[in-house]
């Protein structure tokens, strides 16, 4: 298609590895792009081309996607009464909307690539880009089973985010779009990716907050970001603001300002969340603060999930619908929720690790486990079949203990302090606040704490079956071996 199309494919997969990874590692990021001969007309196969060139799909499992397009175009019927003035406006109305379809089209031959092979991967296009004679779109798979997992807003449509990995999906593609527009004109034909990928998410945060905002009210995001980073006479922003118009049935109103307050107004909002207590906070529309209210009963016939911003500490927020954690902002950065361990996840590698394990006992550990996700300054729980071996071997690096059965309440006792915890799979502790040793391991990341690798080098070099819960202090949660 173009002489850097290489360069540029290697670079949107590091850009896309890099954003990503910091929502969620579990996404696993694919990119690469697929080309279609410029003209509307059905081409041949040989008129696809994909980069790279060795990928698993193949050109010809792509030559009907602007016959589909075309399909679409016309099922569609007329696209309205718009009236352009200039001709070069309708053209370039008419071409935007094909460029559109052939990315509906795309998507959908991508999506029944995927389900016909059994392949865990959910796929998104860019618009397609007008280059060298080609429309180059890139395209982005991630894991379905991890994309899926997250709460989702519903009535999507139109282009908006559903929750935040979608939100990024969206600047992603639309930074990739750019970039390869840019290489249209630019002399060297080398598209740069060069965003910072916290500055991309929070161009997410933006627009997810955009699309949850009545009336799509900008702003929020910033505004929110503001209020959360003021002190109120020494304390932190600790508080709750609902969104949703204004005289929403949902909501019954405690007290009303006489004088709405701008969002803008990060001072007398902050000082107005100190009213907010229990079920009663503060009623937004994004663009006005206009008083006190509370939500009305689920039970009521009147109810509807309403967003509502948590601030939870200095510089720090979380924004939920229908009691979803949907984007937790901590220092203008956003990030996705990290939840509990699922069970179902759990008792699938426990049974990998441990195949003789009872029913019971793994309803045992379970509840360990559940217990250890709690801990706010991070844990390891070490379930090891050679547990009582272990603390020996680390006696100068841990505080062996008289074995006793380990109780979720002493669990949370003991993992106040550094340091894994040693459990044999029946539940027997041996030890507390270990230091783990391990070699070096390529499976290492450097992006985490030395929490996560130091337990990742133990279980790569651990002689007896072992399985680790890694609890970080930014929130993640890690199952090792995954």
């Amino acid at each position: 298609m173009w002489e850097h199309q290489s360069l540029f494919r290697v670079s949107a997969q590091l850009f896309a590895e890099g954003v990503f990874n910091l929502l969620d590692r579990s996404l696993r990021p694919e990119v690469f792009l697929l080309g279609f001969a410029a003209g509307r007309e059905s081409e041949a196969p040989e008129a696809v081309v994909l980069e790279p060139a060795s990928h698993r799909y193949a050109p010809a499992e792509f030559r009907h996607v602007k016959t589909r397009a075309a399909a679409l175009e016309a099922n569609a019927g007329p696209q309205g009464s718009v009236y352009h003035l200039h001709p070069n406006d309708h053209d370039r109305s008419e071409k935007q909307h094909w460029y559109e379809l052939v990315c509906q089209a795309t998507e959908s031959t991508l999506n029944e690539l995927t389900s016909s092979r059994g392949e865990n991967r959910r796929s998104f296009c860019s618009g397609p880009v007008s280059l060298q004679g080609y429309l180059v779109t890139v395209v982005l798979q991630l894991a379905a089973d991890c994309y899926d997992g997250y709460y989702a807003l519903p009535k999507p449509g139109g282009g908006r985010p559903i929750n935040l990995p979608h939100a990024a999906v969206l600047e992603f593609m639309h930074d990739c779009a750019r970039a390869l527009r840019e290489a249209d004109t630019a002399d060297n034909d080398q598209p740069v990716l060069d965003r910072d990928y916290n500055e991309l998410l929070r161009s997410a945060g933006r627009r997810l907050m955009l699309r949850v905002a009545p009336a799509g009210t900008h702003g929020l995001y910033d505004a929110c970001n503001g209020v959360a980073a003021l002190r109120h006479e020494g304390d932190e922003a600790i508080g709750t603001m609902l969104v949703s118009r204004r005289l929403h049935p949902a909501v019954v109103p405690v007290l009303t300002l006489e004088t709405p307050v701008p969002m803008r107004d990060h001072r007398s909002i902050r000082k107005l969340l100190e009213l907010s207590e229990g079920h009663t906070a503060l009623i937004s529309d994004a663009s006005h603060v206009f008083g006190l209210g509370q939500l009305v009963p689920q039970s009521d016939a009147q109810f509807e999930p309403l967003v509502t911003v948590h601030f939870t500490n200095h510089y720090s927020w979380e924004v939920s619908h229908a009691g979803h954690v949907l984007m937790r902002v901590v220092s203008n950065t956003p990030r996705l929720p990290q939840g509990q361990v699922a069970a179902d996840n759990f008792a699938r590698v426990i049974r990998i690790v441990f195949p003789d394990l009872s029913v019971d006992s793994t309803d045992y550990l379970w509840d360990l486990a559940q217990k250890a996700t709690t801990q706010p300054n991070g844990t390891i729980l070490v379930i090891s079949a050679g547990a009582a071996q272990e603390a020996q071997r680390l006696t100068r690096q841990c505080f062996r203990v008289v074995p006793r059965i380990m109780t979720p309440t002493v669990l949370r006792l003991v993992t106040n302090i550094d340091g894994a915890v040693f459990v044999e799979p029946n539940g027997i502790c041996h030890a507390i606040g270990a230091i783990l040793d391990g070699l070096a391991t390529e499976k290492g990341d450097s992006s985490r704490g030395s929490r996560f690798n130091s337990a990742l080098r133990y279980v790569n070099s651990s002689k007896y079956p072992v399985l680790a819960v890694v609890v970080s202090e930014d929130g993640w949660i890690d199952l090792l071996p995954s």
